[in-house]
């Protein structure tokens, strides 16, 4: 939660839960990725940190239940501009808009990507009316595939839509189902991968199975295909965390062609970017009539032709 209360600072309560006890400048870190942990501990030897309501040290131990209080500088949020960029749109009313994203494109703006985005071309595709819920730079957006994945992606053209289709996220009741393309061939023809994912603690770009600080995580797959050291897959979200798929598979030993974060260095594929993912089929809830919709994204182009090479 967050609150506006003195000159250019902004007040940032948290509540802790269980699996978010330990240190408080690791705990900080968990909670706001964004922050260096140098950072964190200069912003509690300033003094801009509290713990139920008193000072604090790095090393101060957390626990579920605490009071968490952090005053950091107020951001100031770029204007985004509608810009008009094609999209290939599944479905659209006056509620929602779901849009098949291209491979390279951005979803929402964030530094070094304010133009170009997704939100720069829903902006103009729907004239600024979107849902505001999540401020001005991600305007009408619920959820977010990577950069480099490719599929649906629903957009909220007003608040109440925008609830919806959250509390729908929430409870794990959207369908979300993608192909992939890993590397290597799994002995079993279907499975579910169940473990927690957090901030790798080595390396806080990447996400990793992280059984002490992560949050539930559910993935279900099927090979759909076997190929000479690789397999075509289908992965079914029962949760929604940050990379997931390519984590859980790059855990079980099957990374993702292409994914050169949580996969060989090297890509077997000359030429190809960033990992084979597709996000496939879309279904929900309508917000307004109360009936099930689902969207089918066909497959890239480089999606097809490097099945058929294998």
């Amino acid at each position: 939660m967050a609150q506006t209360d003195r000159e250019g600072l902004e007040l940032v309560r948290f509540r802790l839960e269980e699996g978010q006890e330990g240190r408080l400048d690791k705990c900080i870190a968990g909670l706001m990725d964004s922050l260096s942990r140098s950072f964190i501990q200069k912003m509690i030897r300033e003094g801009l940190v509290t713990l139920n309501g008193g000072p604090c040290r790095a090393s101060s131990p957390v626990q579920a239940g605490d009071d968490l209080c952090l005053w950091l500088l107020r951001a100031q949020e770029p204007d985004i501009e509608a810009e008009d960029i094609p999209l290939d749109i599944l479905y659209e009313d006056d509620d929602v808009l779901v849009v098949n994203k291209p491979k390279g494109m951005v979803v929402h703006p964030a530094a070094g990507h304010y133009s170009g985005t997704l939100v720069n071309a829903v902006l103009f595709h729907c004239k600024g009316q979107l849902s505001g819920i999540n401020g001005v730079l991600r305007p009408g957006i619920v959820h977010r595939i990577d950069k480099d994945t490719t599929g649906s992606v629903l957009v909220c053209k007003n608040d109440a839509a925008h609830r919806c289709i959250a509390e729908q996220l929430a409870g794990h009741t959207i369908v979300r189902r993608y192909r992939a393309i890993v590397h290597g061939v799994p002995a079993q023809e279907e499975g579910t991968v169940d473990a927690p994912i957090g901030r790798d603690p080595s390396d806080r770009k990447k996400m990793a199975v992280n059984r002490t600080h992560g949050k539930e995580a559910v993935t279900h797959y099927r090979v759909l295909q076997r190929f000479q050291g690789f397999s075509y897959i289908e992965c079914r979200l029962e949760t929604g965390r940050t990379h997931q798929i390519r984590v859980h598979m790059a855990s079980i030993g099957h990374p993702l062609l292409g994914d050169s974060v949580y996969g060989p260095r090297k890509c077997p594929v000359p030429g190809l970017e960033g990992q084979t993912l597709h996000a496939m089929i879309l279904g929900f809830v309508h917000p307004s009539t109360g009936e099930y919709v689902e969207t089918c994204a066909p497959l890239p182009g480089y999606f097809q032709k490097l099945l058929e090479k294998l």
